[in-house]
């Protein structure tokens, strides 16, 4: 190794660093996407859609927790629907709508 070289490998060893600092990594912090949500007029849906306020202050890998809870409480909602009495059935035979004599 010549004396040039090894000069210029010891300055090099001595001198920091030149590669400039990487910026670093700082996300903003949760904010409202402002998504309106209007009442639905069925307070058990109202109360489920309003839970998707929750995850405006949330980072996004809290959002997924809200979304299945709201999910599941509308599929509820919308079971409840069958599940609830309607007019009567009609008793009897059916007539026919024509007369066949």
């Amino acid at each position: 190794m010549s004396d040039t070289q090894a000069g210029q490998e010891a300055a090099a060893e001595a001198a920091p660093s030149q590669v400039p600092d990487e910026p670093s990594y700082d996300p903003a912090g949760p904010a409202p996407l402002g998504v309106g949500r209007a009442p639905t007029g069925d307070a058990d849906v109202d109360a489920h859609l309003a839970r998707l306020g929750d995850a405006d202050h949330l980072a996004t890998d809290g959002h997924i927790e809200v979304y299945e809870d709201v999910h599941q409480g509308l599929r509820s909602a919308l079971t409840a629907l069958d599940a609830r009495p309607g007019p009567p059935a009609p008793t009897g035979a059916p007539t026919p709508s024509y007369d066949r004599s």
